[in-house]
């Protein structure tokens, strides 16, 4: 410790961009196994991103033909293929509609990630929220949510009692609200607390102190409305007493350097691209420094318009229009973006993968939880789902496995990611969506 401080970091070029690369997390720090801090016993924690993708992979062609261990990735997945150990694929799965229509771009999604299949103003608890609820405890963000084509209803993440969050599209935003004034960092010397915050929290305390005398002169309706207000203020208290607080030592946390200025949003799948990996980028910072254990983040709308340069047409009208090529088995210009985005997966994965922490990596001690709208794009289905996921939860999921669960719950997916997490949860899901079994082969 006397000859490298704690807070050096990496600092390099990678195509045009700044990167950089946090220190392992130092031994002297951690038990002797590495597996938890020395100070305190507690295991280093556990996180949970999820990533979305419009419009499927292709059609039946991308299931591998073998399960298990030893399978081939499709030609959509390759770019997956140097992590493919750290990864489990999912296919087979479908969403019930259980006598509702085919929203298309919504029924699937609502269906696999909330475990019911409802009318389209019925959104609720979504899985990372439920997750969220058990690991996100103590952290300055419940959440981070962010979309990369500009849209901030491009999000798939809703809370049981609030519905749908909206989306941060900007990396520059997202920078000053993570990184901004507000910013404590981990591993400074000194921890000054904000007076501010110590004023507002003090307020707070007043207003709690004088609750038990105002509720006993009320009736039962105003209780509850002030019940509510008051469940609203301590969930605010807790925030300020998150800051006022020197947080636990996190070596492997580094302050990235800022994204420069952006250019407008537009519809190129490049750009969006870009704006994917700062993004990438920012989120695996801010899990690294504690400051949240839940991201959730969306490339664009199920509906996408994101288009290649010098095509006239976008990745959805391509998935509705292009014929499937004999040979190949899908639809080549359609499978243009599919490529793209799992290039994209795989930059995240890496993001994640490149912060050491003790015995395993950011990326090790997560799930990372990539889902789509449909299973084969040209028609809409929402069967033969295919998820992929990346991470062990801290040891708790193997990895480099092919599960097929033909005609199954797709809603097991998301179940077995909450096991692993470890959500209170015997079943999950409603009516034919509802499911009691995990997907055991990768559990630990």
């Amino acid at each position: 410790m006397t000859t490298m401080h704690r807070r050096r970091v990496l600092k390099g070029m990678m195509g045009g961009a700044a990167v950089t690369v946090g220190l392992p997390i130092l031994d002297c720090l951690l038990n002797e196994s590495g597996t938890a801090f020395a100070a305190t016993g507690k295991e280093l924690p556990t996180r949970f991103v999820t990533w979305f993708w419009g419009l499927g992979l292709g059609e039946q062609n991308w299931v591998p033909k073998e399960t298990g261990a030893k399978y081939e990735l499709p030609p959509q997945l390759q770019s997956l293929k140097p992590i493919q150990h750290k990864l489990n694929l999912f296919s087979g799965g479908q969403v019930f509609l259980d006598g509702q229509a085919n929203n298309t771009h919504f029924t699937g999604v609502q269906g696999h990630m909330t475990g019911k299949v409802a009318s389209a103003a019925e959104y609720f608890g979504s899985v990372d929220t439920l997750i969220g609820d058990v690991i996100g405890k103590g952290t300055r963000f419940r959440s981070l949510e962010v979309s990369c084509d500009g849209d901030p209803k491009a999000c798939w993440s809703a809370r049981m009692d609030s519905g749908k969050l909206s989306a941060e599209v900007s990396p520059l935003a997202l920078y000053t609200r993570i990184f901004g004034p507000e910013f404590k960092d981990p591993n400074a010397a000194e921890f000054v607390p904000d007076p501010a915050v110590m004023v507002r929290r003090s307020a707070l305390s007043a207003v709690s102190e004088e609750r038990k005398d105002l509720m006993q002169n009320l009736g039962a309706a105003d209780k509850a409305k002030l019940d509510n207000y008051f469940t609203a203020l301590r969930s605010l208290e807790q925030k300020l007493d998150i800051q006022l607080q020197k947080p636990e030592p996190l070596p492997a946390c580094s302050k990235p350097k800022a994204p420069d200025e952006e250019k407008e949003v537009s519809t190129l799948a490049v750009d969006a691209m870009a704006r994917h990996n700062l993004f990438a980028q920012l989120i695996a910072h801010a899990l690294a420094c504690g400051q949240t254990r839940v991201a959730n983040l969306s490339i664009t709308q199920g509906m996408s318009g994101l288009r290649k340069e010098g095509e006239p047409s976008n990745h959805h009208t391509y998935t509705h229009e292009e014929p499937i090529d004999p040979v190949l088995g899908y639809q080549p210009k359609a499978a243009w973006f599919q490529m793209l985005y799992m290039k994209g997966l795989y930059d995240f994965a890496m993001a994640m993968d490149g912060i050491q922490e003790g015995d395993k990596t950011l990326l090790d001690r997560s799930i990372l939880y990539a889902y789509t709208d449909h299973g084969a794009p040209r028609l809409h289905s929402v069967r033969n789902y295919p998820f992929v996921l990346l991470g062990s939860a801290n040891g708790r999921m193997k990895t480099g496995l092919h599960v097929a669960d033909p005609g199954g719950a797709a809603t097991r997916v998301g179940f077995t990611a909450m096991q692993a997490m470890g959500v209170p949860l015997n079943s999950w899901g409603v009516n034919s969506n509802h499911v009691s079994s995990p997907l055991s082969d990768v559990l630990v």
